[in-house]
């Protein structure tokens, strides 16, 4: 994955790292993502690589451009709900930085 920004980059690895959390969790997968979740990763990528605000990229909350289909929206919110909490203490320099730029 190439991103022309820095944020997109870590925008990127901050997702990755969620499903992985969401997916060991949930799946109960060892070793890299079940289908389903890889699924998901590649949609987020591509997503990230076609967001028109890139280094001015709001959080998808609050962006004006809802750009996921609406069952892939329902599965990344379940993973952001399930691995939020996990990130601190799996990833805490990607969750903290991810906090300070309100990304």
């Amino acid at each position: 994955m190439s991103y022309n920004h820095p944020e997109m980059e870590a925008e990127s690895r901050t997702a990755e790292a969620m499903i992985e959390i969401f997916c060991h969790g949930q799946h109960g997968s060892k070793e890299g993502l079940c289908p389903e979740c890889r699924e998901l990763l590649d949609y987020v990528v591509q997503r990230l690589e076609k967001c028109p605000f890139q280094e001015n990229k709001p959080k998808c909350a609050k962006c004006p451009v809802h750009c996921y289909k609406p069952d892939m929206r329902g599965k990344i919110k379940a993973v952001m709900k399930y691995a939020g909490p996990r990130m601190l203490y799996r990833h805490p320099v990607l969750s903290s930085a991810h906090y300070l730029t309100g990304k």
